[in-house]
């Protein structure tokens, strides 16, 4: 069980990242949402629901203290997001192969990342396409 701050709130990790147990389902996805600090928690529900619009059959998970998505019919995973101090960090675990390609370069060569700022509003259109498009590639298998 993860540590827990005095209020029985999930602990934050670095950058104000929610510390929740490794579960799969909507439910622990949600409590991660819940915990993400300030407008992230905002930035957080606004994310799940244009997932859960695009991909209405979603698998859904919190590992590694971010929650992931997947494709109902696939083992792998398609996208996933983490709390940092000034911005959440969105992974397309196969951006490299998005039109356009999300705007971050990552370490590994297929993967691309999108981050959101609070003071800067992103095109939910373009991301609601990169949903589209990434959940109709084969998964990755972490």
């Amino acid at each position: 069980m993860p540590a827990k701050s005095n209020d029985n709130k999930p602990k934050l990790l670095s950058g104000g990242n929610p510390q929740i147990p490794k579960a799969d389902g909507d439910a622990p996805v949600q409590s991660y949402i819940a915990a993400m600090p300030g407008w992230k928690s905002d930035v957080g529900r606004l994310l799940d629901e244009i997932i859960c619009d695009v991909v209405p059959d979603v698998r859904k998970a919190v590992k590694w203290n971010s929650p992931f998505y997947g494709a109902a019919d696939r083992e792998g995973w398609f996208a996933s997001y983490h709390c940092f101090t000034k911005y959440i960090k969105v992974a397309f675990f196969d951006g490299a192969s998005l039109t356009p390609p999300p705007p971050e370069p990552s370490k590994h060569e297929k993967v691309r990342y999108f981050h959101v700022f609070e003071a800067k509003p992103f095109d939910e259109s373009q991301f609601a396409d990169w949903v589209r498009q990434a959940a109709a590639l084969p998964g990755e298998k972490l």
